[in-house]
């Protein structure tokens, strides 16, 4: 008899992450969980809770060798479900923003997402089976004035996501495109963000967001964008012309437009 299905849920300290590693353990996954961060291991704690395995790693995601790490991690054991949820944010304008952070943005957000996910991809393929799930971001509909750097990566997410899931389509493997919009995690304070409108207003419930990405998942879903106003902005973002959204963009993203 097999051992319980095991998923790989990265950026899992806390807010979408977190939430998504326990919709994979209520379903009865073990998990392997990820994070830069040592709240790792509370979360692991809180997590064993729920019945199963959990294992924490404490990893750098935007390197190959943390990736590297992760895999080694599950041991032989086949990854069924890989949650990369893994990203970071960044406010203000471009030319006002540490390059290094900017490089970290990129090398978290696309390179090392890309990495786990050729990794994982593959052997998943040799057995023709398993389910990606990769957090996009209805950001990528949006030229991002003032988030230039996560907009235009959370872009590249959402479309590398349907072309992937297009390339694996005859084969076992889903994936799927979890897209919210801003949700209640600690992102908009790590991103320096918490002196705009975007960054101080009611936003999204994490676990919310979480089910449904989660539902969208075992499914097969090729996308899901969560919350009604969400759809309806991503709708009109489709029709709208770019110099138009970024215009919009600047007065929810730049800094000083907070609600006083």
């Amino acid at each position: 008899m097999r051992d319980k299905q095991l998923a790989l849920v990265t950026g899992a300290s806390t807010g979408i992450g977190l939430e998504l590693a326990k919709c994979a353990a209520e379903a009865g996954f073990d998990l392997v969980i990820a994070a830069d961060e040592v709240a790792i291991e509370s979360a692991a704690a809180e997590l064993r809770r729920l019945g199963g395995s959990v294992q924490a790693v404490q990893a750098d995601l935007a390197t190959t060798e943390g990736v590297d790490k992760l895999c080694a991690a599950a041991g032989s054991r086949p990854i069924d479900a890989l949650l990369a949820n893994a990203g970071v944010g960044l406010g203000k304008a471009f030319v006002d923003q540490d390059f290094q952070r900017i490089r970290r943005v990129v090398d978290t957000n696309i390179t090392g997402t890309l990495y786990l996910i050729h990794r994982v991809g593959n052997e998943m393929l040799r057995r023709n089976s398993g389910r990606i799930l990769i957090t996009g971001s209805i950001a990528g509909f949006t030229p991002g004035s003032f988030q230039a750097v996560y907009n235009a990566s959370k872009a590249f997410l959402d479309s590398f996501s349907f072309a992937l899931r297009e390339e694996l389509r005859d084969s076992g493997v889903t994936v799927t495109c979890l897209m919210p919009g801003a949700t209640e995690t600690e992102f908009f304070r790590r991103a320096d963000m918490m002196d705009t409108k975007v960054g101080t207003e009611k936003k999204d419930d994490a676990r919310d967001v979480a089910k449904a990405g989660f539902s969208a998942m075992m499914s097969g879903e090729s996308d899901v964008v969560t919350g009604m106003k969400n759809k309806l902005q991503t709708t009109i973002a489709n029709v709208t012309p770019n110099e138009v959204l970024a215009k919009q963009h600047r007065k929810m993203a730049e800094p000083g437009t907070a609600k006083s």
